[in-house]
């Protein structure tokens, strides 16, 4: 197991006291929640993935414990992802604001999803 059953478990509890319906997927060695078909926030380890959104993205790294997804030495960030350290997500309300952002952004998110070949 690639990620934190622990955190899993708090992510399952708030989409659950919210009444948000999130399809959990296996993907890149994490668990991913996604809503309406949208990628909301994936667990790896005990990291939390966070997809906030261009808006939010540079105070977002302006927090402690809060880091760009992607990038290297050919690739650029995924500007509105971030990942959170587990510090930085330890107490409920902390997780909870963050889960609440991706929530917020979703409904205008792109949906990657992949169209079938004709």
């Amino acid at each position: 197991m690639a990620y934190d059953a622990y955190l899993v478990e708090r992510v399952r509890r708030i989409f659950s006291e919210r009444y948000v319906e999130a399809e959990e997927r296996r993907m890149m060695g994490g668990l991913c929640f996604m809503v309406d078909d949208k990628m909301c926030v994936y667990v790896k380890d005990a990291n939390l993935m966070a997809r906030i959104g261009p808006d939010l993205y540079e105070e977002a790294l302006q927090q402690e414990g809060i880091e760009p997804v992607g990038g290297g030495e050919k690739r650029k960030p995924m500007t509105g992802f971030v990942m959170i350290s587990p510090e930085a997500i330890d107490l409920d309300e902390q997780l909870e604001s963050w889960v609440e952002k991706c929530l917020a952004y979703n409904p205008i998110a792109q949906s990657s999803k992949r169209k079938a070949k004709r």
